[in-house]
């Protein structure tokens, strides 16, 4: 996402760094991890255990989390309390919410105004099956977000566009999610407007555009084999019972593929550096003048049936409301009996993200905690004093330590910000290039976000998912993770890298003339 993260990193990072800290925990500045610690054994729980995937369960295991924290903490619990407060405030845990708020409406608007019928369609004009399917949303998925530049818009895109296609039209439901995933992975890693592209090109003193093509040659080699992986996995895994019986109903629609221009200029816009707030809006202003267009041009008999059969913003008021019924001519407002609210594809798109917005509110409070107690950087001396003893220990060491705290930041951009530090020192103490330690850094933070079940981009995935309807069956997170074949792939391209020494460089082989900020 094109944002000036460096001042999210500068945030994130205030004080308690290298003097003292602002909270003091019985048992020492590694006891400040027990809330994430803690959030990320009921995660585990209740994903793998109970094989519950509910966001709102998520959400109580990291309140109750935060909770049993503040009893370990020394002194008033004031302080504690205060940085929960400046957590939730961070600009980083904003720039999630933003990306899946706006990403949703415009999705759902997509949708709702036959895009999915329209890929169907063309599937079948092109002859593509349901087992090539996944190696196609593949490659889609993966040049969507690097247009646009955020792994999150492009996962909740996708799984309301393409996974309910694919599915109708026979494609293995765990694996085109896991191919969705991919594409957002590769996105997230090489697009020079993502996020967790600026942030590791910012923390660890390297230019942007240096970094992605320094980059590049690992990308391509994971999504090479990964592409491989789902034509091969794609012939061998059945498709849904669902495709059977639902598809022909979506046949023969061609027109909903006039969106393919809404999504083309959301593109257009974000690679020619508009905010994607900005790009996203346009997108839904088009959208809905294709939509709201073309339904009035069937009510006027110029076509045969508009895109969408409801308004796409819809206020349902009271018969008893006078006012209300004089308004009623309105394309957007529907008089009912059963009282007010608001419906349609604006409010559905953005409301399914509301339980996911507050847990990520609640994770990033409870990095802030581990960051003013000192557990980031006791874990950071630990490893750069006692494991990273010479360089390839110490770029595996970067790797593993990626991992490790993804696993427990699930919002990518947050983990990164929360383990550049380290990586910035080890690096300097063993003279690896800038560009090297932020293509570790960004790489092993954007795949892992896509993995672990209880990750940001899957869950961003799955709530897409989960407004499909009843007719599209819903994948569980836990399910997907073996299949999230470029995630996987790059992270151990990147292992074996660290471990073996291909494309080390030292900071005398390559230096940066600049660093982006923006």
């Amino acid at each position: 996402m094109a944002t000036d993260d460096s001042e999210a990193a500068d945030e994130l990072h205030e004080p308690g760094e290298g003097g003292g800290h602002d909270i003091e925990f019985y048992g020492g500045r590694i006891a400040s991890a027990i809330p994430l610690a803690l959030f990320v054994v009921w995660a585990i729980f209740q994903s793998g255990v109970l094989q519950v995937s509910d966001t709102t369960g998520l959400v109580i295991g990291m309140l109750a989390a935060l909770v049993v924290g503040m009893f370990f903490t020394k002194g008033s619990w004031a302080t504690y309390a205060n940085t929960i407060f400046e957590g939730m405030t961070q600009r980083v845990a904003a720039t999630a919410i933003v990306a899946w708020l706006w990403a949703g409406m415009f999705a759902q608007l997509l949708q709702d105004g036959g895009f999915v019928q329209g890929l169907v369609w063309a599937a079948d004009v092109a002859s593509v099956s349901g087992p090539l399917f996944p190696a196609v949303t593949f490659l889609l998925a993966a040049l969507f977000t690097t247009g646009i530049g955020t792994g999150y818009g492009g996962a909740i895109a996708f799984t309301s566009l393409f996974y309910p296609a694919g599915v109708l039209l026979g494609a293995n439901p765990v694996l085109l999610f896991g191919a969705i995933l991919s594409g957002a992975v590769f996105g997230d890693n090489l697009a020079p407007v993502s996020d967790t592209t600026i942030v590791s090109a910012v923390t660890q003193d390297a230019d942007i555009g240096g970094v992605v093509a320094s980059r590049f040659k690992y990308a391509i080699l994971a999504a090479v084999l990964a592409f491989a992986g789902y034509v091969v996995a794609g012939q061998m895994m059945p498709g849904s019972d669902v495709a059977a019986t639902a598809s022909a109903s979506l046949d023969g629609q061609p027109l909903g593929l006039v969106h393919v221009l809404s999504m083309l200029l959301v593109i257009g816009l974000a690679v020619a550096g508009r905010h994607i707030v900005e790009a996203i809006s346009w997108g839904i202003i088009l959208a809905l003048v294709f939509n709201v267009g073309s339904t009035v041009l069937a009510s006027r008999g110029v076509i045969e049936s508009g895109l969408q059969s409801a308004p796409a913003l819809l206020f349902r008021a009271p018969a008893s409301s006078g006012l209300a019924q004089s308004l009623e001519w309105l394309p957007f407002v529907l008089v009912v009996e059963d009282g007010t609210g608001v419906t349609g594809s604006l409010y559905s798109g953005a409301s399914g993200f509301f339980p996911l917005i507050v847990l990520t509110l609640l994770i990033v409070a409870g990095a802030r905690i581990m960051i003013q107690g000192g557990g980031f950087e006791a874990i950071q001396s630990f490893l750069l004093n006692r494991v990273a003893t010479n360089v390839r220990r110490a770029e595996t060491t970067m790797v593993l330590g990626t991992a490790f705290v993804n696993s427990m930041i699930t919002i990518n951009t947050a983990a990164e910000i929360a383990i550049a530090p380290y990586i910035a020192r080890i690096g300097e103490r063993f003279n690896i290039n800038g560009y090297r330690r932020a293509n570790i850094l960004d790489a092993n933070t954007s795949a892992l976000g896509y993995i672990f079940p209880w990750g940001g981009g899957v869950l961003a995935g799955y709530g897409a998912m989960r407004s499909l309807g009843d007719t599209i069956p819903v994948v569980n997170p836990i399910d997907v993770w073996p299949f999230v074949f470029h995630g996987w792939l790059l992270f151990f391209v990147f292992l074996a890298a660290a471990v073996t020494g291909y494309g080390l460089e030292y900071v005398s082989d390559r230096e940066s003339e600049e660093v982006s900020r923006a």
